[in-house]
């Protein structure tokens, strides 16, 4: 949880999705001043607060490994944005060793296109989490999805052509 951020999640049908599934739910609380980095938008600061408490949390309970949500549409948007902003074909890596913890990041859904989980998740049930962060629809990664959606229009090849060249940077 943020605290700075007025950022809602349902945590109680949290709790209750991860006691039917017999997985404790263990409910972090971070928070950041924004004035102290103004090169950083407040997402990309959000983002990197809430992964370094839980980067914490893992290297205190002795894991080695802590698995991310990103699929592969995340990927390939972050590419664009590299493109785009930064002048650089690249984009996070599917396994990558912390430098300053004991710990490996992977992230198992980075071959799985967003649909594909979306379909799954409809299929099995699934209670859809709301996001309700007040920044969500301002981001410039949101302005990546149409971009991509267009590049698979122009070529249906489009999403694998993309993936091989970031498969390129991590080999």
């Amino acid at each position: 949880v943020m605290e700075n951020i007025p950022y809602a999640s349902d945590l109680d049908r949290l709790q209750s999705f991860c006691a039917s599934h017999g997985v404790p739910l263990h409910v972090l609380r971070t928070s950041f001043d924004a004035s102290t980095d103004t090169r950083r938008a407040h997402c990309q600061l959000c983002a990197w607060y809430r992964r370094k408490k839980l980067f914490q949390f893992a290297a205190q309970e002795g894991f080695t490994k802590l698995a991310l949500g990103h699929h592969q549409d995340d990927f390939l948007a972050t590419m664009l944005l590299n493109l785009t902003y930064e002048g650089s074909a690249s984009s996070m890596s599917p396994a990558m060793q912390m430098e300053h913890y004991p710990l490996t990041v992977i992230r198992p859904l980075c071959l799985v296109p967003e649909e594909m989980i979306k379909d799954h998740a409809a299929a099995s049930d699934y209670p859809q989490q709301i996001k309700r962060c007040p920044y969500e629809q301002s981001t410039r990664r949101n302005d990546m999805t149409p971009l991509l959606d267009h590049f698979i229009t122009l070529n249906p090849e489009a999403r694998r052509s993309m993936w091989h060249a970031l498969e390129r940077q991590w080999m």
